[in-house]
């Protein structure tokens, strides 16, 4: 009888924990996730070990990241998926993606979903030049994760072959010429070595926007409705990129692609680029050379944008997708995580708390390049970003690009580039 007993137990008990684990399974939640990988790297073997992670402490909710090529192929992709009826529930895109993203509806902003006292000072627990592509209209609508500003990589073996000092780098425009001139290595009439290379495919305008800010002019307002693409700042800034290589001679003429810009480094065809600081592992790791990593040369002053993605929740999302979205976002963003993240790919760690891990200040105590890209926020601001961002930056780029080829000057280009953008931005004024 005991034993009958024992045995209804147990089995009444083994029922009702297979109804429990099914009860449990039943309510999971499923998100999916899309992720741009734009800059080379193990990012994906990154993200995929911290969604593991995220997943084995919440068995509640489950993950699927859908890696979508670069910022641009994530946003057309999610932005796809939402309107055929299958939509992700977040994505990390563009942090300019901002202004569109409000137009199309798609994006909940994070103080709609916030409650606790924690969950609101965690939005404010950023590197507010971080935030400057996430805020607009008085509410958060995107959180920083991927995020870099453009560091100026520099060859101190190269330095030293020319008779420079490899620990001081260029500080400005004008150092930046007289060295050039001394980092140019020939053979006869062949270059063997540039000074520098300054991508122009690719991201130009995000490039343009560190030059000119280094001559104290911003691309845009704040509200993101008017540019001031004809400056006279804007311009010289313009001007000054096509001497480099037309009247200097330290830079190829013509445009420079982004996606080989790295190799032409590390095979020693430039002793100086001005690339993402998510190039910082790749470079620590595959360089065969003493390098170096400083912020980027002031004219009138020192400036970079900020650049990269940020996490977004999309607006057709159920309320408990929004929360174990949430959940995601603030998992990934913990200080731990993010300086790990920091560390595996060279991205800015993205708060101060980051910075204070025993793990990311040995790091930057043993490797004092991982630290440019976050004091060089001092001196950042917020990316191109306006209404009708994907027209409005192609103006810019095709500007760019028809000033270093030589087919327009400077002032010509950049005036029809405003005039257009005047007349694409006029009905958000």
């Amino acid at each position: 009888m005991i034993g009958r007993f024992r045995r209804v137990t147990k089995g009444l008990a083994l029922s009702l924990f297979m109804m429990f684990a099914y009860a449990q399974s039943a309510v999971a939640v499923e998100l999916t996730m899309y992720y741009p990988v734009a800059v080379g790297g193990p990012l994906t073997k990154v993200v995929d070990g911290m969604v593991a992670e995220f997943m084995k402490a919440n068995p509640d909710i489950k993950v699927k990241a859908i890696y979508a090529g670069n910022y641009n192929d994530a946003r057309i992709k999610a932005l796809a998926a939402l309107k055929s009826g299958q939509p992700a529930q977040l994505s990390v895109m563009f942090s300019i993606d901002i202004y569109e993203l409000i137009e199309q509806d798609a994006i909940v902003p994070f103080d709609d979903i916030v409650e606790t006292p924690e969950e609101k000072a965690w939005l404010n627990s950023f590197y507010p030049a971080l935030m400057g592509n996430g805020r607009t209209g008085g509410k958060t609508w995107g959180i920083p994760f991927q995020r870099s500003t453009i560091v100026m990589y520099y060859n101190k073996d190269a330095f030293k072959e020319a008779g420079l000092d490899p620990n001081k780098p260029p500080a400005t425009w004008d150092e930046l010429v007289s060295m050039g001139k001394k980092l140019v290595k020939k053979t006869g009439d062949k270059v063997d070595r540039w000074a520098i290379m300054i991508p122009s495919t690719g991201y130009p305008y995000w490039m343009f926007g560190a030059l000119t800010m280094e001559n104290d002019q911003v691309l845009m307002n704040s509200d993101g409705n008017k540019t001031f693409f004809n400056a006279t700042p804007t311009v010289s800034a313009l001007e000054f990129w096509q001497e480099l290589g037309d009247k200097h001679g330290i830079m190829p003429k013509g445009t420079i692609e982004w996606g080989t810009l790295r190799k032409n480094f590390l095979e020693g065809r430039t002793a100086i680029m001005w690339h993402s600081t998510g190039n910082l592992t790749v470079v620590k790791k595959k360089a065969k050379f003493d390098f170096g990593v400083a912020m980027l040369p002031a004219n009138k002053r020192r400036g970079t944008p900020t650049g990269g993605g940020n996490f977004y929740i999309f607006k057709k999302t159920k309320p408990e997708e929004r929360k174990a979205a949430m959940k995601l976002i603030r998992f990934l963003t913990e200080p731990k995580r993010a300086a790990e993240w920091s560390i595996k790919t060279g991205y800015i760690g993205t708060s101060p708390a980051a910075y204070k891990t025993p793990e990311l200040e040995k790091y930057v105590a043993d490797f004092p390049p991982a630290a440019v890209a976050r004091d060089q926020l001092e001196f950042a601001t917020p990316e191109l970003s306006t209404y009708q961002a994907g027209r409005v930056r192609k103006l810019l780029d095709d500007a760019i690009q028809s000033t270093l080829t030589g087919k327009k000057p400077a002032k010509d280009s950049l005036g029809s580039a405003q005039t257009q953008s005047e007349r694409l931005l006029k009905r958000y004024q």
